[in-house]
């Protein structure tokens, strides 16, 4: 397989769920969990034409191992990739990609492979397929091989940390949330800090956590598993990868599902998603004003206001009062401040109304003066080291970010008077703009040049993938897609909102290939 890059992750000391959670809403929404144990091994993939990846050599084996965890599906499969650590050296050091597999259970309706790719940066496809493959075995009645994969740097693939101290791997650190005042110098410190230990201490690895190698090194899984094409569902940033993919290896596509998607923009790309997500906020907070205003609420005493109006003013005034007065939390030394709870905000929108009430109950007891307010997992405690650093490395090193201080300190001046919910976090800077490597690929334009084979479905009211950047994903594939809008709010439509009419048409699309002949719309 060659040689393996070394394990040199610094965990920290948190509950596995709050990790899972403050893994998951690092930047947009897919959790990333421990990749499964190895097992029983079981035969190659036949090799078909084009088993072949991106340096042209043959493809590796893949020597899979029976892996069924006891919340995941029968028969679930492993098995490790090894990719190179750079393309450009393609016999020289490897990396390991975790791999799981649930083959179809109806060989004779077997279409392919359907790849899933998950978000982030920092998901974990391995831990996405577990949980999603039952429902996708029931959708999907046999069509497919069902397939994940844990990107360089996540859950079960190698691994590297940046060396990063506790309180600079904290969510509501990693995404730099203003001083109360809108000052910007802490994080600026903390940015530079940041980039400097992933510098010091992160190596190759953490230079190599790329979209560009994780389209590569899909393209290698693709030759592995012997598929002269691969169809896809790719939520959140996934969506950006495998339309990347889609645009280089255009042959290689088969039924393409991009699921919540960004603007697809490649003089920005992650600079512009993080910016969007102030807009997100916006579009979506009215969805918790309405539930928490809803006089149903008042017998769980999580009826915040009498009308949905009055629920974001009350809501700015809390987390101004708390700028000023931090309320003591369940957790020792970490009080509740104003960030902490427009992060627990932010977090509850990309959710559904049990997101919504964990978020009621909070306001509720900061505004309670005898109540101590439970911190929600995802504001209570530091992410693992390596899963900060997964996160960090993608953003800085897909693209070009402005070096310059003070152009961070006057947008977030202006983002702060036009989107007082996020207070100006979203246009904040970031361990990139001191980022010491410029990015090793030019960021992809997506074009609408390849074959019409592209579904998108969007939420309208998405906090981290706004509808507005779906728009621009849409315009950018031109012919080649089609775009199903949901009436909905939250983050992730396929098999996650309920919505019948948008789970029809990817299933039915995925399955049996009904291709919408127009861009659709489904109601809430």
């Amino acid at each position: 397989m060659g040689r393996r890059v070394r394990d040199n992750e610094a965990g920290g000391m948190t509950s596995c769920r709050g990790i899972k959670v403050r893994r998951a809403l690092l930047w947009a929404l897919s959790g990333a969990l421990t990749a499964a144990t190895l097992g029983v091994a079981a035969p190659f993939a036949r090799a078909v034409d084009g088993a072949r990846g991106e340096t042209g050599a043959p493809a590796p084996q893949l020597t899979w191992r029976a892996c069924a965890r006891a919340d995941g599906p029968a028969g679930q499969e492993c098995a490790e990739l090894p990719v190179p650590l750079d393309y450009r050296d393609p016999a020289g050091p490897q990396v390991a990609l975790a791999v799981s597999r649930v083959r179809s259970d109806r060989p004779a309706a077997r279409r392919g492979t359907l790849l899933v790719v998950p978000g982030g940066p920092g998901g974990s496809g391995v831990d996405r397929l577990t949980q999603r493959a039952p429902a996708l075995q029931r959708q999907l009645a046999g069509a497919y091989d069902l397939v994940g994969f844990d990107p360089r740097g996540v859950g079960g693939s190698s691994k590297a940390g940046c060396g990063l101290d506790a309180g600079d791997r904290e969510l509501v650190t990693l995404r730099s949330w203003p001083a109360a005042d809108g000052r910007i110098a802490e994080n600026t410190a903390r940015a530079r800090r940041i980039a400097r230990s992933c510098a010091r201490h992160g190596g190759a690895l953490v230079r190599s956590m790329s979209t560009a190698n994780e389209v590569r090194d899909i393209e290698r899984l693709r030759a592995a598993l012997g598929e002269r094409k691969l169809s896809v569902w790719a939520v959140s940033y996934g969506t950006y990868v495998a339309a990347v993919y889609a645009q280089t290896h255009p042959e290689r596509t088969d039924r393409w599902v991009l699921d919540s998607n960004g603007d697809p923009d490649p003089a920005r790309v992650e600079r512009g998603w993080l910016a969007n997500m102030a807009q997100g906020a916006d579009d979506r907070f009215p969805d918790f004003a309405a539930w928490a205003a809803d006089p149903a609420r008042a017998p769980d005493g999580l009826r915040l206001a009498a009308r949905a109006a009055e629920v974001r003013p009350l809501f700015l005034a809390l987390a101004a009062e708390l700028d000023r007065w931090p309320k003591p939390s369940n957790v020792p030394g970490t009080p509740l401040t104003g960030n902490r709870l427009r992060q627990a905000m932010q977090s509850a929108l990309y959710g559904d109304a049990t997101a919504f009430a964990r978020l009621a109950a909070l306001v509720r007891a900061a505004r309670d003066p005898a109540a101590t307010p439970q911190l929600p997992a995802d504001v209570a405690g530091p992410l693992p080291d390596a899963d900060a650093a997964v996160t960090i490395a993608t953003l800085c090193n897909d693209v070009a970010w402005p070096r310059d201080p003070d152009a961070y300190r006057r947008a977030v001046a202006v983002d702060r008077v036009r989107h007082p919910l996020t207070a100006g976090m979203p246009a904040n800077v970031t361990p990139c703009a001191f980022w010491p490597d410029r990015p090793a690929d030019p960021p992809v334009r997506i074009t609408d040049r390849g074959p019409a084979n592209v579904l998108m479905v969007q939420n309208l009211r998405d906090p981290a993938t706004p509808y507005s950047g779906a728009r621009k994903m849409r315009a950018a594939l031109g012919a080649r897609a089609r775009l199903v809008t949901v009436d909905h709010g939250g983050h992730g439509v396929y098999l996650a909102n309920g919505n019948a009419c948008a789970d029809r048409t990817v299933t039915g699309y995925l399955r049996d290939g009904r291709w919408p002949a127009r861009d659709a719309y489904c109601a809430g």
